[in-house]
């Protein structure tokens, strides 16, 4: 009599937390929101760029409305940098997983069940028709996508190949003008792992520098973003040798694989410190931090950021699932939600001359940490959304996890009762 009352108890209980879950579902912001404050959102579409956390990337343009008034979604992919050209096309960096079937036996050596074309996309805005492009086969998905992408005034296109950690730049004809490869400059025995050290090159296809960014510097230098080595460097074209480097090796208090560094007109870098959960500006001299916003309380992963000309800062929220623009007291003046591992946002009423025109010394700081047993269960929550609804977050974990308990609980109670009843 006790065993089936315990019974009736827990099938209440996964009715109950089922139900709970549903209206949980049908009040979760599935698309997007918008808020303001005193200092509201910078005006203009907004460019959003969709990793994923599958296949499913996608190229996103906003209106003011928060609606999705332009999509490219290319099957198989994932989407990273992308930036609007002075013709109104789109540049994008994709990645498409292909099979067996549709690969060079050399790219099935090390994962004979796929390759990837990595893809750097000039896109028609009206008709969405690929206008030009610049490819490559490699091993597989992981670690090895191609991740950014930048036109440069002479038209040729500086591109990071993550997959064999080298930056070049090609020209309309699909020509390589110039390359610069990692090993040559960071491995074991040169001029900067004497000085900085960093990781030993493992070889093969593993992932070592997993460079993320370039961009090209009003001093004719190329920025490249090195993640897996905590840095930023400045590169000169000409003899390839680094110039500047921001941040150190393993020293993460300053960098901690970081993304999607921008150098400020004044000289500081803004950067998505992704590791550290927080956006910062540093002195590319001295490493001070001169502003930052984030801490775990505030961001999850953010992998890119942008000074507006009114002193905002738009910010792609990663593990959070959201891009943020926060005015310069730090308060989040517009959100955009419910898209899954975003990458990049761009406002694109800014040409590319105007960004950056406050420094952070006119903006207040902002850094929310966390306990560690919060930081844990964030954590959790972002790797949920790997193979859960993006609006399932803590609360709906937590509501899922005790019907799982109880549901869990009732079988092993009917177990019992079978058994015992033979």
């Amino acid at each position: 009599m006790e065993r089936r009352r315990r019974m009736r108890y827990l099938a209440w209980a996964v009715l109950l937390l089922g139900l709970a879950l549903g209206a949980q579902g049908l009040a979760a912001n599935h698309g997007v929101s918008a808020s303001s404050a005193a200092e509201g959102p910078y005006e203009g579409h907004t460019l959003v760029s969709v990793q994923s956390y599958g296949l499913d990337g996608k190229l996103l343009e906003l209106n003011e409305e928060n609606e999705v008034v332009w999509k490219y979604d290319p099957p198989n992919s994932r989407v990273f940098d992308a930036e609007q050209l002075e013709n109104g096309n789109f540049l994008v960096a994709v990645t498409t997983k292909l099979p067996p079937g549709e690969c060079p036996s050399n790219q099935l050596i090390v994962n004979s069940d796929q390759c990837i074309e990595a893809k750097v996309l000039e896109l028609d805005y009206e008709t969405k028709n690929v206008v030009w492009n610049y490819s490559w086969h490699d091993e597989y998905i992981t670690h090895h996508e191609v991740h950014d992408v930048d036109r440069l005034e002479n038209g040729n296109t500086a591109i990071v190949d993550m997959g064999n950690d080298r930056a070049l730049v090609v020209n309309q004809s699909g020509g390589i003008v110039w390359e610069w490869q990692a090993e040559n400059y960071l491995a074991e025995g040169t001029e900067f792992h004497d000085e900085y050290g960093g990781p030993d090159d493992p070889g093969g296809e593993r992932d070592w520098t997993h460079m993320n960014d370039i961009d090209k510097l009003d001093n004719g230098n190329f920025q490249l973003s090195v993640r897996n080595f905590d840095v930023v460097i400045e590169v000169d074209p000409e003899t390839k040798n680094i110039t500047n480097v921001v941040g150190e090796p393993d020293q993460t208090e300053i960098l901690d694989h970081q993304h999607n560094p921008h150098k400020l007109r004044g000289g500081n870098v803004l950067v998505a410190d992704s590791e550290n959960d927080r956006v910062v500006e540093l002195n590319a001299t001295t490493d001070e931090i001169v502003w930052q916003y984030g801490g775990r309380g505030l961001l999850h992963w953010p992998r890119d950021a942008d000074r507006l000309p009114n002193g905002n800062t738009l910010i792609v929220d990663t593990f959070n699932n959201r891009v943020v623009e926060i005015n310069r007291r730090g308060e989040v003046v517009w959100r955009y939600e419910g898209v899954m591992m975003p990458y990049t946002a761009d406002r694109l009423s800014v040409p590319e001359e105007d960004h950056e025109t406050v420094p952070g010394t006119e903006l207040r700081s902002r850094y929310s940490g966390v306990n560690s047993l919060e930081g844990t269960l964030k954590q959790a929550e972002a790797y949920a959304a790997f193979v859960l609804p993006a609006w399932m977050k803590l609360p709906e974990l937590l509501t899922l996890a005790g019907m799982a308990l109880c549901g869990l609980v009732f079988l092993l109670e009917l177990s019992v009762a079978a058994v015992r009843g033979r």
